[in-house]
């Protein structure tokens, strides 16, 4: 997994460039000036991005990134060729369950990312893969078979 930078604070048991690079507005937007993210976006009220730092690591192992629809539009234009999955929630219902269980969001942050979803949601055909998260186990398997088998395809390429 890549770890990616956010201006977001931190949430409990989070640690610093482990979970994500946790900067200031002003750090962050030193590093978009320098061209420092791969991606980057603002999403529910924060900014996230991915440091380009992560790709040298992918040229060791592959390099999953978890990110949401407007960075992996920017990805897919400077790297054509990568594979991209959606992760889908099973409902609309079931992703507000899971964020008011987290605990960490307002409802005023909860009804922001459900917005989102939605518009993110009704993209999902942009995407050659789609894996629901309906059971974590079986997301999952399904997306580690499928990281398995892009990586068996890149590795018989010349």
């Amino acid at each position: 997994m890549s770890v990616s930078a956010t201006t977001r604070r931190p949430r409990p048991g989070e640690t610093h460039g482990v979970d994500y690079w946790f900067l200031t507005d002003e750090e962050f937007d030193r590093r978009v000036e320098r061209g420092e993210f791969l991606e980057h976006a603002t999403y529910a009220g924060n900014r996230y991005g991915t440091p380009r730092a992560e790709l040298e690591r992918a040229k060791e192992s592959p390099l999953l990134l978890e990110i949401e629809l407007q960075g992996a539009r920017q990805v897919r234009e400077q790297l054509p060729d990568v594979a991209q999955v959606f992760i889908a929630p099973p409902s609309i219902e079931a992703l507000r369950a899971r964020l008011a269980g987290r605990g960490s969001d307002s409802p005023e942050q909860i009804e922001s990312r459900l917005t989102r979803a939605l518009e993110e949601l009704e993209a999902q055909q942009e995407f050659r893969h789609v894996v629901v998260n309906d059971r974590l186990e079986r997301a999952v398997r399904e997306l580690a078979d499928l990281a398995a088998s892009m990586w068996d395809l890149d590795q018989a390429s010349p």
